[in-house]
Parts: structure tokens; sequence; C-alpha cells
């Protein structure tokens, strides 16, 4: 590692001092809004109006999101119709997913298929992204493959996550929140000119909530967290053509998420619909007097389960000029611990047919990441980005399950310990061009060369030599693989208007090769998987109408997915593992769209939707899975929806503000957002679908000019029941994932500028 830092260091000291004696030209930094409304993005490397980019894009402001407290990639999701969540007790086990395609695994031998973005920097593990999102400027979420130009892998999508640059004057603001339940959250930020041409921002966070389930067991509130965090800027206009920018952060977040909230007792078998009971499971529940069901939110494990989880990173960005070019190197190390302390079983009651376990796991993780690219001006016939970029991760985890079972009345103990190690290297070249033919009318092409090198060793050591429920015996593996591919983009885009336009592109993603690392790995994960690739057709339109009156986007896509790379759950023992395998062929077709309206000032409307049908077209059975296919080899999940891809989707907003007196302003707004149902799991139990459901939420806000502003918020107005995630238990029954917003709460926020 301190090889590669030393090198990359050398390659970032020779272009910075190259571009210092080279005159350039320097852009502004973006903003999310205009006066007339524009929104600028930077989803292709430029400060660009949102309605230019000929990319199907929403745009979230930072200041936004806090106003309404949407602190995490979890909230925003159902304010972006094609974008959707996975719970899980730890924010390893979390992903997301895009148009209904995403990574569904703990292994650290997996890229997600939805890259996340952080000033630039790609984020390793889809885990890494879940956290709170602290000072926000500004989220872009991308849809569809965008491996072009961002980082190593992006299939199905991008979350790029813009962070508060430093102000040039002295700014100081304090965004305070109180919810039920004993929800809280602070934030601080100051920005301050240190000398000429050096600026600081600088933002610490304190948050926690107690939690909405009940351990009876221990008498606990559970499934709250407790989160720390700073972040700093500090940049340096070196001259007016050389900026450069030293940023770090770090984060701790201690969560007790339970995964043990039984919706059911009992599992209902696809496509048969035999349902199968789990006596001993009800026996035990019952015994403590909790109710298996949709709303449950009790639950009596042994112990309270918790995840301690520690999150940082430092990155150089050094923007240059080279002429009528601009240099920008972005250098970044990132590292992740994760504890996590889990009851298996999710019960506290030791009882014959319900095996108790638990689990502790560690993952001690890092990354190091150099890209250098070289943008052109605009205005000639041909402008461009091309660049180079180096990734490297390596993931050491340790993982232990103990497990007991009552055997003739007796105890009876186990216990197994794996130690595994991931490292993967990825090289590429990339440039994305648009060739315009005149003003109006313009072609788009691009590409990105990849290398990627994966290794992972695997060592179990268990106590039992035939194996129990929930451990295999001794195992120990190693291997490598790497694989050369690229990804492509080309297109057509012709402005129809000054304020139109309307685009139509070929995509092609890749997602490299992968293994099956986990704590219960065997010899058929040891062959690697082969990448997933991508092909996606979108055509577009997007403008703006009224003189800022209002603005609208609408695309149509098609997406066909090769080597789907998907979990298959099944069985060891009575108990659930997870085989990942390449999964055969996958696709999603919709429309989407969205529509902002300011059709008198103050008031600002705005409506996405999403129709999406994401199905499995060609699932391949993995070898010995009982219960797959039929007797003609086709398997039973063909034609059927992807996890996580509701049909219908869609979300409307409203904020009206007016002035009450010279200084002082009242706005009202309402929201309210629509999810299809959802099939959580891709083996198609009807027991794992949550049925559609619909959110509303509305505020209301006093602020005297831009100083202050104090709103009350109310979440969930009509008290609506869901699970953002429904799973089979380890042992039995089915186990719901409880949200914040499971029930109606209120609160308010302050947000004060001095």
């Amino acid at each position: 590692m301190i090889q590669i830092l030393s090198a990359r260091g050398l390659l970032l000291a020779s272009a910075a001092m190259a571009s210092l004696t080279t005159p350039a030209f320097a852009e502004e930094a973006p903003t999310d809004a205009s006066a007339d409304g524009e929104i600028v993005v930077t989803a292709r490397f430029r400060n660009e109006s949102l309605i230019d980019v000929p990319i199907a894009i929403t745009a979230l402001s930072g200041d936004d999101l806090a106003a309404r407290g949407q602190n995490t990639v979890q909230d925003i999701a159902r304010s972006v119709p094609t974008l959707d969540f996975r719970a899980g007790a730890s924010n390893k086990d979390r992903s997301t997913f895009i148009r209904g395609v995403g990574t569904i695994t703990t292994s650290p031998g997996v890229e997600p298929s939805v890259a996340t973005v952080i000033d630039g920097v790609v984020l390793a593990r889809p885990g890494q992204g879940t956290l709170d999102l602290l000072d926000v400027e500004r989220i872009e979420v991308l849809r569809g493959p965008q491996g072009t130009l961002f980082g190593k892998n992006a299939s199905a999508g991008v979350i790029n996550i813009v962070s508060r640059p430093p102000a040039k004057d002295l700014e100081f603001n304090a965004q305070l929140g109180y919810y039920e339940g004993d929800e809280y959250r602070v934030k601080l930020t100051g920005s301050a000119p240190l000398a000429e041409g050096l600026y600081l921002n600088l933002s610490g966070l304190i948050a926690g909530f107690d939690g909405n389930v009940r351990n009876i067991k221990t008498g606990d509130n559970v499934n709250g967290y407790k989160r720390r965090g700073i972040r700093g800027k500090l940049l340096w206009e070196a001259s007016p053509d050389v900026s450069v920018t030293l940023s770090g952060d770090y984060s701790y977040t201690f969560e007790d998420v339970p995964t043990g909230v039984f919706a059911a007792t009992s599992r209902v078998a696809f496509p048969t619909g035999v349902v199968t009971p789990n006596a001993a499971l009800a026996g035990v529940l019952a015994s403590e007097g909790i109710v298996a069901g949709p709303n449950n939110t009790r639950v009596s494990p042994s112990f309270d389960a918790d995840v301690r989880d520690k999150n940082g990173g430092v990155s150089l960005t050094i923007e240059a000029g080279l002429g009528e070019h601009r240099l920008t190197s972005i250098t970044a190390y990132r590292w992740w611990d994760n504890v996590q302390h889990q009851d298996w079983d999710a019960t506290g009651t030791l009882a014959a047919g319900v095996t108790r376990g638990e689990d502790l796991g560690t993952v001690d993780s890092e990354q190091f990441s150099q890209e250098l690219r070289l943008t052109s001006p605009k205005g000639g016939l041909i402008d461009y980005v091309v660049g180079l970029y180096y990734f490297q991760t390596t993931a050491n985890e340790v993982y232990r399950r103990d497990i007991t079972q009552l055997l003739a009345g007796v105890p009876v103990n186990n216990t197994g310990t794996a130690r595994y190690r991931t490292k993967l290297r990825n090289y590429s070249v990339f440039g994305e061009a648009n060739v315009n033919f005149t003003d109006s009318f313009r072609a788009i092409l691009g590409g990105r060369l990849i290398h990627d090198e994966l290794e992972y060793t695997h060592n179990r050591v268990s106590d039992t030599a035939a194996g129990v429920p929930g451990i295999r015996p001794n195992f120990s593996a190693s291997g490598k693989t790497d694989r050369t591919d690229y990804s492509l983009r080309a297109g057509l885009q012709y402005d129809l208007t000054d304020d139109l336009n309307a685009y139509a592109t070929y995509s092609r993603g890749y997602k490299g090769p992968a293994y099956n690392v986990f704590f219960n790995m065997q010899a058929f994960d040891t062959t690697p998987l082969a990448p997933e690739t991508t092909d996606n057709f979108e055509a577009g339109i997007k403008g703006s109408f009224g003189s800022g009156l209002g603005s609208f986007s609408l695309a149509g896509y098609y997406t066909k997915f090769k080597g789907f790379q998907s979990n298959f759950q099944d069985t060891y023992l009575g108990s659930i593992v997870t085989r990942l395998i390449n999964a055969g062929q996958v696709s999603s077709r919709g429309i989407e769209g969205d529509v902002t309206l300011r059709p008198v000032q103050g008031l600002r409307l705005t409506g996405a939707f999403a129709y999406n049908d994401a199905k499995i077209d060609n699932f391949r059975c993995p070898a010995g899975a009982a219960g797959c296919a039929d007797a003609s080899g086709q398997a039973f999940v063909n034609g059927q929806p992807l996890p996580f891809a509701p049909k219908w989707k869609f979300n409307v907003d409203g904020a009206y503000r007016f002035a009450l007196t010279e200084s002082l302003s009242l706005e009202l707004q309402s929201d309210f957002s629509w999810k299809d149902d959802t099939q959580y799991s891709i083996t198609q139990t009807p027991d794992t679908i949550q049925p559609a459901y619909g959110i509303w939420n509305a505020s209301i806000a006093l602020a005297s000019d831009d100083r202050w502003e104090v709103r009350g918020v109310v979440k969930n107005i009509a008290n609506k029941h869901y699970s953002p995630f429904l799973a089979y238990g380890s042992v039995a029954g089915v186990s719901r994932f409880v949200p914040r917003d499971n029930d109606r709460y209120f609160g308010v926020n302050a947000n004060i500028n001095f």
C-alpha cells in the first residue's frame, strides 16, 4: 500500500507542478438552482443544466433534504421513484436498487450494481454509502449504466453525493431536530476564510433515536441508533487557475436493529402455495406473549443485537488549467470497520426444533483510488472528458457463530469461526465526447476499458465434522481471477428549441467477476462468477417552459442484463444459506418522468413517477437446488418480478411560502408517495411480498428572511404500517424490518444561520 501511495503521489505531484506553470480557465462552483429555478449538476464532470444532460437524472437539494428530515439514502428512496432500498440489521447488509436492479449479498468479493460516489470517490461496498449524509449540497441519482465516466462499475446506475464546499465568507449554521420517541439531531457547520485564498468548512453531527421495537426479554427499546460524525474541507485557491481541496470525514454509528420481528411463524412455498407451519417457533413466541403479524413490533432475543460502524477517509482534489483545458486529479484513501453482534435465531428461549445461535463478525476494509482526467472547453466541433483510473480495495473479515441445540432434552453446543480476505484491483482508461455537428445537434460517444483482478482466501474452523444447522464443517480455499472488458455509451441529442431537447442513447454496462466469500462458503463457491453485463436503450425528452414557470423530463428505457449476479436462497440442515450465482438473464423496461411547476411566486409543485417492469427472463437454477424448476427444466421464477422492483411508484410534493410581514414568512408543505406491491425475494415466496402502500407527510415552517427557520413536521399522517424488507428467518418463520415511520410521529426542525 505504501508503494502504491508513493507512486500515485509522484504522479499527482508531477501533474500539479505542470499545471502551476500553465494558464487556464476556472469554472465556477456549481449551485443547486439559479434564480429562475435552473438546477446545475455535474453528472458529466462539467457544470451543466439538469435539462441539458442526456441522462435520466433526479437532483435533490441538501437543504430540502435536511428540512424534511431525509438524512440517509433510505430516506430519499421514497422521493425518487426508480430508486429502492434494501434494509438490514447492519449497513453491511444494506444496498440500493435502480430500476429494479441491485446487489444482494454480504460477500466482500462482489461489487455493487449501483455505485455510490462521494465527491468523486467511488465507495467499494454498498454499505459504506448507507450511513448519515451529514453535510450535503446535493444528490444526483443517475439511472441506467454509468460506467463510462463513474469509477469502476455502475451497471445499474449511480448515486452521486456532493458535499458542501467552503464558503468564501464567515458563516455558521445550526440544524436542530427533535421528534417523538426521543429522536434528536444536532448538526453544526462553520465556514471561514483563514487567509487570502484559503478557506475552511467544518461540520459536526450528533444524532440518536431510542427505537420503536421492544425487546421483552431485556426490557429495552431497540431498532434505534446513535450517530457521531465530522466532515471538513480545506480549499486553497493557489492562483486563478489552480485550486486544491483537502477533504476528510469520520463517522461512528451504533445501531441495535433486531432481525427477529416475526411477521409469521409459517412459510408459504412458491409456486405450490403450500403452507408449512412451525409449531416450535409458534410455541416459543406464544409463551412470551408475542403475536407474529404484519405490524408486530415486539421481539424476544436473549440479548440486544448491535452493530458498531466506523467509516472515514481523506481525499486530495487538484483542479488546474492546461491552456483552455482543465486537469483534475482525485487521490483518495478510505477505510471501514464494522462489528456486528447478532442473535442468529432471533429467539431467547431454547426449545426443541428451534436452534439458538449467536454471531459475532468484524469487517476491516480499506480502499485507495487515483483518478486523473482532462476536460476540454466547450464550443468546438468536439468537446470531451478523458482520463485514467486506478482502484484497489482489501477487506479482512472474521465471523464466528456459536450454536446451541436441545437434543433429547440436553443442550449441545457447537462453534465455527471463518477468516477470509478479498483483494480487488481495477485499472481503466475512459473518455466521453460530444461531436457537435451544429449548435443544436450532437452525437455522444464514450467508453471505458477496464481490467479487474480479484483474489480471495478463506479458512473456516468448525468443531463439527458433519456440520450442524448454521455451521458447515472445516473448509479452506483460495483463488484468483481477472478480466478485461469495457463499458460503452453512444447516442444522439437534438435541441428542439432553446428550452427543449430530445436524446436517444445506447449504453453497455459492466460489473466485474465475483466470488461468494462468506462464513458458510463451500466447494461450489470457489468457482468465480462471470461478469454481469448490461445493454441499455434509452430515449428521453427534457425541457423548461414559461421562463421559469416549470420544467419536465420523460424517459423510456429497455435494459437487458446478462450473467446477472444474484443470491439464491437455499437451506442447509434446515437453516437458510445463500448461493451467489450467475442467475441468467433479467430485464427492466419502463417509463419515468418528473415535472416541476412554479405557477405563482412562492408556490412550488413537483411530481415524479415510474412504471418499471423488471422481471426474470431466464433463470439458471444452481446445481442441486430442489424445487427450482419444473420437469422440463424451466425455472419456476421465470417471468416473475425482480426483488425490490415495484411496477408503479410515484411521489408528489407541494410547498407554498408567503409573507406574513416584511421579515417573516410562512411555508405550508405536504408530500405523498405511493409504492406498488413489492416482492423482496428472488425465490418469489408469497409471504415476502409487501402490499402496496402510500405515505403522507406534511410540515409547516416559520422563517425570518435567510436567518432562521422553525419547521413542525408530521410523518406518516395516515398511520400506514409497512415494512421495507421481509425475509425468512435463519431458523424459521418470516421476519420484518420495522421502518422509522412505521407509525405516525411528530417533530420539529430548526435551521439557524449566523
